[in-house]
């Protein structure tokens, strides 16, 4: 087999119309909407009407029928345009993947078309505050009652749920022998009684917001729960790979906005007569964090094309969020040194990044344990947790 890094006439042509459609929003567009506690619902409608949302969907169900390759060109363009669209990771790529995989055909006709078009948005709630990584520690608890199921739990740092029209829920089955996981997946309508969202004050100037959701014995119909009950495992893992790869694209995106805002600087700002670029002071740190991020890109690229190809891409996946979230904290630091003082002021939106870059190296998940599932499953060293 012959490998080929040439990404062809087709995804230029995607990254092209992407670009451009997310250039016509731009950066000033999407921190006016954070800032002043709006939402980016004219730009998600747009791109989900371009049908770039649902690159990834079937195309029976009104998506393009390619895979996670295009949808993470997709975010990493917006990013790299000033709109990093946060809900692409969740709505399409986790919860659209694990519906188009292990739902129902009642399942994949009622939500795989509006996740598609972006007319419909669905959350994606696993994390809890006693159990953080450690999903074995899920204490949110999925009951039979009937015909129908019961959810109780807390969920935490739950992005988008004032978007959303619907949850994709991580369970615990209440029938599990004690001390396992046996995880379920359950759509749950951001609408239903007993399902209460509060929001988190946070720091990131980001549209996009986090929630703690309490569930007080929400009541669901049998047909809310996705996939088999004994194959939950499977299912979720379905949806966590691709979350990899997404967070990755979104850390690109970020990257590459960053690079571009300093580059352009180093270029224009003289100082003595000299463009201040033209120092290796400068020009050496923004070499190296450019070679980071093509490196970061070629990783993402790698981990997409194995999940559409039904490979195993557990360390790629996790390779290249690690990759990609240390390029952009590394890529928007060096950016706003190059802007000194002005790289603090909100008119050159440099600034803005940070929190959103550091954030990367947290969630979804953090460095930390990509690295220790590097460790263990890469290198077959002892597993330390």
């Amino acid at each position: 087999m012959t490998l080929d890094f040439d990404e062809g006439d087709e995804l230029r042509a995607l990254r092209a119309a992407v670009a451009d459609l997310g250039s016509r929003y731009g950066q000033e567009y999407f921190l006016a909407q954070a800032r002043s506690g709006g939402r980016t619902d004219a730009l998600w409608s747009e791109v989900g009407k371009a049908g770039f949302l649902g690159v990834n969907i079937p195309e029976e169900h009104g998506g393009g029928g390619r895979g996670l390759l295009e949808l993470s060109i997709v975010l990493e363009e917006l990013g790299a345009a000033g709109c990093p669209l946060l809900m692409m990771v969740v709505s399409p790529a986790i919860c659209g993947t694990v519906i188009t995989r292990y739902g129902t055909p009642e399942q994949k006709d009622r939500w795989l078309p509006g996740i598609a078009d972006g007319s419909v948005t669905m959350a994606f709630a696993i994390t809890e505050p006693d159990a953080g990584s450690n999903s074995h520690e899920i204490s949110t608890i999925a009951r039979r009652d009937g015909e129908e199921w019961v959810l109780s739990g807390r969920k935490v740092w739950i992005s988008g749920v004032d978007q959303a029209d619907a949850l994709l829920v991580v369970g615990r089955l209440a029938d599990g022998p004690p001390g396992t996981l046996r995880p379920a997946l359950f759509v749950v309508p951001t609408g239903a009684p007993g399902l209460t969202a509060h929001p988190i004050p946070m720091e990131i100037v980001s549209p996009e917001r986090q929630f703690s959701l309490f569930l007080d014995d929400v009541r669901l119909p049998a047909d809310a729960l996705v996939g088999h009950p004994d194959q939950g495992i499977a299912q979720l893992f379905a949806g966590l790979n691709p979350e990899r790869v997404m967070a990755a694209a979104y850390s690109l995106g970020v990257a590459r906005l960053a690079m571009r805002k300093a580059t352009a600087y180093a270029r224009e700002r003289e100082v003595w007569g000299t463009p201040i670029g033209a120092h290796q002071g400068l020009a050496h740190p923004l070499a190296a964090c450019q070679v980071e991020i093509e490196l970061a890109r070629l990783m993402t690229q790698k981990a997409a094309w194995l999940i559409d190809t039904g490979r195993e891409a557990g360390s790629a996946a996790n390779s290249a969020k690690y990759a990609a979230a240390e390029a952009a904290a590394r890529t928007v630091d060096q950016a706003i040194q190059t802007h000194g003082g002005n790289g603090l002021s909100q008119e050159y939106g440099v600034a803005a990044l940070l929190a959103m870059s550091r954030v990367s190296r947290i969630a979804p998940v953090s460095r930390e344990m990509i690295l220790s599932f590097v460790a263990q499953h890469d290198l077959q060293l002892p597993r330390s947790y």
